[in-house]
């Protein structure tokens, strides 16, 4: 999870929640202001919204190789192909 600056400056930041037992409930993203005392340093790695969606283009692109990959071995019924 990242921290995304918003349109407004302030972030939204990656929190996780946990039961008492100490496992994990959820992972969720809390909005914090500029008075907040980590906001300077989080700022610092904070990503626009439209640099996430950039990013995720990007790795989309990228997997796309991989994904046919996958595809041409389901055409095969699951095979692997026969060492050369």
């Amino acid at each position: 999870m990242y921290v995304i600056r918003l349109p407004n400056g302030n972030l939204l930041v990656p929190e996780s929640a946990t039961a008492h037992d100490g496992q994990l409930v959820s992972d969720a993203y809390v909005e914090i202001g500029p008075a907040d005392q980590d906001y300077e340093k989080l700022a610092a790695g904070a990503l626009t919204q439209e640099e996430m969606d950039e990013r995720a283009q990007r790795w989309r692109e990228g997997d796309e190789p991989l994904r046919r990959q996958f595809l041409d071995f389901l055409a095969r019924g699951g095979q692997l192909p026969a060492p050369f």
